[in-house]
This record gives structure tokens, sequence and C-alpha cells, in this order.
């Protein structure tokens, strides 16, 4: 990580005291945002004094005890800086001198972690932690939540809360709580708060694993919707993307959205997910191969302007507002499955079918056609095998019968 900030001892001349001495200062400065911070210490000196005690290479030796406790004090603010994930002027304030303008409780946490989100343009996880705090608010009943409040007991009765008098899911429970559990973390790790009070794990509170509900459809509903006939264009924009997402690895739709020209080389498309775009570590790109259906849908829905700059699907535009991206993407991935849905029901399909089916489907449909977990964790660009598993709904029962036949094909 490139440092962006510097600390150094700094003569502040301009203010003269009555001896003619001036205060020496620890200068903290950051190039990006540029800003600068002159805190107080306990020495004063001459500009005479300043060149012989801290600019000369060789002090002389009545200098020496006073340069020693000015280079304890620069060591130490280096020390504080470097401890920070990310450097802020107002964070290392509060940790070398223990100031800061507000308390630096749940709601500090909660607030700076849904900023920097925003900043990176991740308004879907923002959100979630948005969400988490107003719900905690809703059941703490006060302006500020500290941390020490935040107990066993107290995360037990928040989770009772949520699901008995706000109606949320496990589900939504737990996306909250994992949250708080950050929050935590960042705090241990900023050193505002201590391990001591941690209040989740092994013989404390453990967040409850939601119920994997499998998404994929079944072959006979795959052949419906493919071979089927849409009513509308918009339910043939819907049935388009759905299969573009099925047939192209499961790729979800706030990737293919942001699909560019440079990111297809004839028949063959690669790509690295939003969702781990911005991790930290190498990214592996994940190769899709388009077939005849999937270039047609290009085709019929692709920006005309071929730039390799451009994207590929005219939904997104060029601006960098995150917010306005997101809505955009919101918007077609609404009116995708509404007319997705509608097409299916009009084929006597009941099902609440979405876009997260068609990446289900792929998966299961794959392993079902005896390509390994391995291989479909590739293409779906997991990193853990267990993520991988989540996604595959089993073997039918004609699979089942058909295994047990061939048990005795000896």
């Amino acid at each position: 990580m490139t440092k962006n900030h510097s600390i150094s001892i700094y003569l502040d001349k301009r203010y003269k005291k009555g001896d003619g001495t001036y205060p020496v200062k620890l200068r903290v400065f950051t190039a990006e945002p540029r800003a600068q911070k002159l805190f107080s210490t306990k020495f004063n000196f001459t500009a005479k004094e300043f060149n012989s005690i801290w600019e000369t290479l060789k002090p002389r030796t009545e200098h020496k005890e006073t340069r020693m406790k000015l280079q304890a004090l620069e060591t130490k603010a280096n020390e504080v800086a470097n401890d920070l994930p990310d450097f802020t002027i107002e964070e290392f304030e509060r940790l070398m001198y223990g100031n800061t303008d507000r308390e630096m409780n749940v709601n500090y946490y909660y607030e700076r972690t849904i900023d920097r989100y925003r900043k990176k343009g991740g308004i879907s996880t923002a959100n979630n932690y948005l969400n988490a705090l107003h719900c905690l608010l809703r059941f703490h009943q006060k302006s500020n939540i500290g941390f020490k409040q935040v107990t066993i007991s107290y995360l037990e009765q928040f989770e009772k809360h949520c699901i008995e008098k706000e109606g949320k899911s496990i589900t939504t429970v737990s996306i909250y709580v994992r949250t708080l559990r950050t929050i935590f973390n960042e705090a241990i790790s900023d050193k505002t708060i201590s391990k001591e009070i941690y209040p989740f794990g092994k013989r404390k509170y453990q967040i409850k694993a939601p119920k994997q509900f499998k998404r994929a459809l079944s072959k006979e509903h795959l052949k419906a919707l493919f071979e089927g006939t849409p009513s509308t264009p918009e339910q043939e924009r819907a049935k388009a993307f759905w299969f573009f997402s099925y047939l192209c690895n499961g790729m979800n739709m706030k990737d293919i959205l942001s699909l560019k020209w440079k990111d297809i080389d004839g028949d063959r498309v690669m790509f690295v997910r939003a969702k781990t775009a911005k991790s930290s570590g190498e990214q592996t790109p994940i190769k899709v191969y388009l077939n005849e259906f999937t270039q047609k849908v290009i085709e019929q829905y692709s920006n005309k302007d071929k730039k390799e700059s451009s994207y590929v699907f005219p939904v997104l535009s060029k601006s960098k507002d995150a917010q306005e991206q997101h809505n955009k993407k919101n918007a077609f991935i609404r009116s995708i499955n509404q007319n997705f849905l509608k097409y299916a029901k009009g084929l006597g399909i009941d099902e609440q079918i979405s876009t997260y089916h068609a990446r289900h489907s792929f998966s299961t449909m794959a392993i079902q056609k005896g390509k390994s977990m391995e291989f479909v964790g590739e293409a779906l660009g997991h990193t853990d095998i267990k993520t991988t598993m989540n996604y595959f709904s089993g073997f039918d029962d004609k699979d089942k019968k058909d295994i047990s036949k061939a048990l005795l094909e000896f």
C-alpha cells in the first residue's frame, strides 16, 4: 500500500512568544486528500536552538537528551499512523491523543463504514449497513449505541425483536448481525475497544445460518422456457437476458451490464466479477464462450457504439455517480424479473423465478451433466468449493433411478 501521509517535527514560526521562542509542533500531512494538522508539544525553541537540537546531524551534548525526546515523539506518531489500515488525520488524533469530536460508538463505526462503501461505489453493501443500523436503533430506542451495551443477551433480544416485531427473516437478521460483527472487529483493530467485550463466537452469540433455498429450475421447466414464445417485447427481452445469464456460466446481471466491448474477443468473453473486483489480491478473470443464442442476444440488444470502453448493453452510463448506476441496474433487473415471471406463468410455470435462478440452474445442470464441482466453481468465479455446493440443487429422481440401474451394469 502506498504511504499517503508524512509526519515531522516542525517549528511554528507564525507565533513568536514573549521570550523569543516559537512553539514546536508535530506536523501531520496527507497528500490525498490534501490536508495538514499541527499538534502542540511541550517544547518551545528559538530558531537557532531548533536548528542546533533538531536540524543538525550531530547535536551538542547538552541538546542530545532533548533531541531523543523529540525522536521518541516522532517515532510514536509514526507507529500509531502505520497501525491504521486507512490513515486519516482524525483517526490518528484519536489514537495518538485520545481526542475526537464525537464518541467512538457503534453509530460512528457504522456511519464511517457506510461512507467508505459509498465512496468505493459499493451502494448495495452500504445499504445493508444502513438498514442494519436503522433496525438496531429502532430496537435500542436511544440515539447512540455503546459497544459495551451490545452483549450476548442484547444480541439475542435484537434477533427476537427483528423476527417477532419487525417480521424479518433469519436471512435478513444474519445479514444485519454480520455487519455488527464486522463493526466490532474494526473497532478492536483500531484499539477503540478491547477483545474482552467481543460478544460473538463459540460459547457466545452465534449468528444463525439461514436455510439454503435451492433455486435451480428443473430440466422440464428450462426446456419449456427456452422453447416457449413470449407474448410481449418486454417478455422477449426478459427471456433473452435470463438465458444469456444461464448460458454464460450463470453470469449475474450486474456483471452482464458491466461488460464492455474490450471484454469480448470473437466468441470469448473475459471478465472479472464486480463482487470481487475491488477486493485486494490478484483477480482471476472468468472465461465464457458465446454460442449462437448468446451472440444473437448481443446483436439484438447491444450498444451500437463499439468503442472498447463502451458498455456492450446500453443500460449503464459513463456517469461516475455510483448511486445513479446502482439505480439503473436495479431498475433493469426489476424489469427482467417481472416480465420473465409473467412469461413463465403464461407457460403454466408457477415458481417465483428470478435472475438468481439462472445462476443456480447453470451450476446444477453442469454438475448433473457430469462436470465436477471444481469445474463449476471456477466457472462461477468461486474461491471456496463450499460456496459452489450451495448453488447445487442435487440430482432429480430420474437421475437417481438411472444411477441405481447402472450399478448393476457390470
